[in-house]
């Protein structure tokens, strides 16, 4: 069993901005779901574990050895897929995944190309695998980030807003992708996608402005909030009553009403509906009530 332990990580950059506030996070084998919104300091915390910046404060231990101080020792078991994946021109998918296996240490030739074509295979690019990398459309060129994370059987798997801009069909084959990878890693989603975490992940964290705000199963934090959602239909220049009177968490228009979910302990009545909660509920109550 993998383990990931942070405990008290902060990171201040150049310009003030505050990326990771006394964060402290535990993981274990499975995929994991860190969610949040664009500028949560998702980004920060997966660039830190896979070592491209240090922490200003604050442990990162795997499998019980601190990371900071031995930096090799996670480099050597981890797989990462940064958002922003840059790939060589004019080399083919064979010949740069081969590179890249060179340069994570795969020295035995035989061995090497058996897992390059293994890994072609897994990722649906096989057929493609003589074809130069930057002329694949956005999702191939995912599904070979992927590729090049797995290689070398690595234990600690990072993926950072993998499938932003992503068409949905791309979208749902590399999710079917990174469900497959087993639960014998520990495989980290970094993600503003309420759906892909929900579709993906036995357990999560909610991150915001540098923070962990919760902690667990996704099943758990919907049962939470049972009971206690409910919906109703106004029209749009009422919502700033509603905002004032309400907790409320969401809203979306739709056929020129605006459809309201507020959060509230007992029937609120005013015409609300109970609701059934879903994960996206769950997560911009704690958004809005941990603001």
């Amino acid at each position: 069993m993998n383990t990931l332990i942070i405990k008290n990580l902060s990171k201040v950059y150049q310009n003030g901005v505050k990326a990771l506030d006394n964060l402290s996070l535990s993981i274990s084998n499975g995929m994991f779901g860190l969610l949040g919104p664009n500028g949560a300091g998702k980004s920060s915390l997966m660039k830190t574990l896979a070592g491209l910046q240090q922490p200003d404060e604050g442990e990162i231990c795997f499998n019980n050895i601190n990371i900071i101080n031995a930096p090799l020792s996670l480099k050597k078991q981890l797989g990462f897929l940064p958002q922003d994946f840059g790939v060589y021109p004019k080399v083919s998918a064979y010949d740069l995944l081969t590179h890249i296996a060179i340069l994570k240490g795969l020295t035995y030739a035989a061995s090497r190309k058996e897992q390059v074509l293994a890994l072609l295979a897994q990722t649906n690019l096989y057929q493609q695998r003589n074809k130069d990398v930057y002329t694949f459309s956005g999702g191939m060129r995912q599904r070979f980030g992927i590729a090049q994370a797995l290689l070398g059987d690595p234990q600690l798997i990072i993926v950072d807003e993998p499938t932003a801009g992503l068409d949905p069909e791309e979208r749902n084959r590399f999710n079917n992708l990174l469900s497959e990878i087993g639960e014998e890693k520990i495989v980290i989603l970094s993600t503003h996608l309420v759906e892909d975490v929900k579709n993906l992940c036995t357990n999560m964290a909610v991150m915001n402005k540098g923070c962990i705000i919760a902690q667990g199963k996704p099943a758990d934090f919907i049962a939470t909030m049972g009971g206690k959602l409910w919906q109703k239909s106004i029209s749009k220049a009422d919502k700033p009553v509603y905002e004032q009177q309400f907790n409320l968490i969401s809203s979306q228009l739709s056929m020129g009403k605006l459809h309201i979910h507020i959060y509230a302990e007992s029937d609120p009545g005013n015409g609300f509906e109970p609701l059934s909660p879903a994960l996206e509920d769950v997560y911009f109550h704690l958004l809005t009530s941990k603001n």
